[in-house]
């Protein structure tokens, strides 16, 4: 039996943490984002220039990254970087896709989430 689509809106936050955790650990242009995503997941997570160029806009206009334009080898690109905000941002989504992770691994194994504290 072929697996069901999931709702797309569950996965909404996780191009924008991807792409935030990496432009944290250096700048980059978003073709470059696009390719790190891929190659850095083992080609498990493909996120196209549709995906990310809408969200580093708005990352940006939200004031989690900033822009510069940047001239390299003769060609001009738009190189982002993550503001302070921004890396709170970061923190608050990895918080979150951490208690989620655990959460379906914890139910994927038989048990239930948090019953430890019980």
């Amino acid at each position: 039996m072929p697996a069901r689509e999931t709702n797309p809106s569950f996965m909404n936050g996780v191009p924008e943490l991807l792409i935030l955790s990496l432009l944290r650990q250096e700048e980059m242009y978003g073709y470059e984002i696009v390719q790190a995503i891929s190659s850095r997941s083992g080609a498990v997570i493909t996120a196209g220039e549709g995906v990310v160029y809408p969200v580093l806009h708005a990352l940006e206009r939200d004031g989690a990254l900033r822009s510069r334009r940047k001239t390299v080898n003769g060609r001009s690109r738009i190189y982002y970087s993550v503001t302070p905000g921004g890396a709170l941002r970061l923190t608050q989504l990895s918080q979150t896709w951490t208690q989620l992770a655990a959460a379906i691994q914890t139910m994927l194994q038989g048990g239930r989430h948090g019953e430890a504290f019980r």
